[in-house]
């Protein structure tokens, strides 16, 4: 599943400032298909001035009747409601454990909202497939709505995004980049005679194990083998003289 598959969705919002505000958090996070359930608009001016650089989501977000007009063609409706109970979802998950479950699927997901002061209806969430709900402390458990759909568009962000990492993104070096990088440098090493008795074994356990603690990047780690690299062809040109 990619961002471009997940849709935000609205079910009775009442205030426009919210709607602007989602339209903002959406975007920020590169999410753009908005759909809305029977909403009450009422100030369109509040509603652009909230989604400040996000109008484009707005204006080409979906308006429907009923929710199941708006999510009929998802594969996966999430509903999003911290009430547990009789005739409702009692197993829910967070928006990480979400995120992570949406990466292995396909097809389109709806994430859905419910009003700002009710949330989701019990007749509404049972239209959802699953549920899910954000660990707020207990003595003051209702979200903004904006920050909830922010909470829930950050978590997708980071589990379904495949675009190219970003410039100046620290990514570290897998485990066969660093097996990779271990032998060579315990090889750059061995041309060298560094290894005359016992100890290459050991010390390639402890490079292995320093460099993930480390965490170096790709770049960084061909740095460290080019330097060694180097230092081991300037020794077979250059070697020190016994004399």
């Amino acid at each position: 599943m990619r961002l471009s598959d997940i849709v935000i969705v609205l079910s009775r919002p009442a205030e426009s400032g919210n709607i602007g505000a989602v339209c903002r958090a959406m975007k920020n996070m590169g999410l753009f298909r908005l759909r809305l359930v029977a909403p009450e608009i009422n100030d369109t001016a509040a509603l652009l001035a909230r989604a400040v650089h996000a109008g484009n989501v707005w204006k080409s977000a979906q308006t429907f009747d009923t929710l199941a007009d708006a999510v009929a063609d998802c594969a996966i409706v999430v509903g999003t409601s911290r009430r547990r109970g009789h005739k409702r979802k009692t197993i829910t998950m967070n928006p990480h454990e979400l995120a992570g479950y949406l990466a292995g699927r396909e097809g389109n997901a709806a994430l859905v909202f419910g009003n700002e002061r009710t949330g989701l209806e019990t007749a509404e969430l049972a239209r959802c497939n699953l549920a899910s709900h954000i660990d707020a402390d207990s003595g003051f458990p209702s979200l903004n709505l904006s920050h909830a759909v922010q909470i829930y568009c950050y978590e997708l962000r980071a589990a379904l995004n495949t675009a190219e990492t970003p410039a100046g993104h620290w990514a570290p070096i897998g485990r066969a980049a660093t097996d990779a990088l271990v032998t060579s440098i315990s090889s750059s090493l061995a041309k060298i005679g560094f290894y005359c008795y016992r100890g290459r074994e050991e010390q390639e356990i402890f490079f292995r194990d320093l460099i993930n603690r480390a965490g170096l990047t790709v770049n960084e780690a061909r740095y460290l083998g080019n330097i060694f690299a180097k230092a081991s062809k300037l020794a077979e040109n250059f070697p020190l003289s016994t004399s």
